[in-house]
């Protein structure tokens, strides 16, 4: 099958649920070029087009891969949650949450947010941890410097946990940290530099209304 772009994998599956009147654009042509669409001729005259059943195929091919992908992503999610969880450390995964490193407001959703539990704000340590299990997500994500900057201006310390074998530590620039998923531990590769920040009000109001991802009970508190 030839590589589709994000715009032929949704072009695909809006015929799926239309009616099937074509566009006659260059998403389709592609389609059609590939075997995933085809052309029906009814009686009536009218030209409609539908997946063919290489077109639905590869569709939950698609499906699946991504449900996998999406089961991975949220494993590891878990798996550094419960390590900042023995930390000491409260954590929120996908946190809706603002900031202004320059000029303008970005919003931003990070993997895992986190702060120690204590109770004097300036002993917070506020930490963003971005989880990375695939090349491309990687790849695409270190494309993005203002969303760096975003969660270092909420933070003031940036890990990135990368799945085993997907990026050397070299490719992630140098104001984040690192760290590798193996089978038996988070290993660090490289320790993120950390900068005071103290949490705005909107933070505030953001981490009032959400739920901490839950962990199990530490089996060993005594260690």
């Amino acid at each position: 099958m030839p590589a589709l772009s994000r715009a032929h994998w949704s072009r695909l599956r809006q015929m799926v649920r239309s009616a099937g009147w074509p566009c006659h654009d260059a998403l389709e042509l592609d389609l059609l070029a590939a075997g995933l669409l085809e052309r029906i001729t009814p009686s009536s005259g009218h030209v409609f087009l539908q997946p063919s059943p290489a077109g639905l195929q590869a569709l939950s091919t698609q499906r699946r891969r991504n449900q996998h992908a999406r089961s991975t992503h949220a494993e590891l999610v878990q798996r550094v949650a419960e390590q900042l969880a023995l930390e000491g450390r409260i954590a929120y995964a996908e946190l809706p949450l603002r900031a202004k490193p320059g000029d303008r407001w970005l919003r931003l959703r990070p993997d895992v947010f986190s702060i120690r539990h204590t109770t004097r704000s300036e002993g917070l340590a506020p930490m963003v941890h971005e989880i990375k299990t695939s090349r491309a997500d990687l790849l695409g994500d270190l494309r993005n410097p203002d969303k760096r900057a975003g969660y270092r201006a909420l933070a003031g310390c940036c890990y990135y946990v990368l799945a085993e074998g997907i990026a050397d530590p070299s490719e992630v620039p140098e104001e984040c940290g690192v760290l590798q998923a193996e089978d038996a531990c988070l290993r660090l590769l490289r320790a993120a530099p950390r900068a005071a920040v103290t949490l705005d009000f909107g933070t505030w109001m953001a981490l009032a209304r959400a739920t901490p991802v839950p962990v199990a009970p530490d089996p060993q508190p005594s260690l």
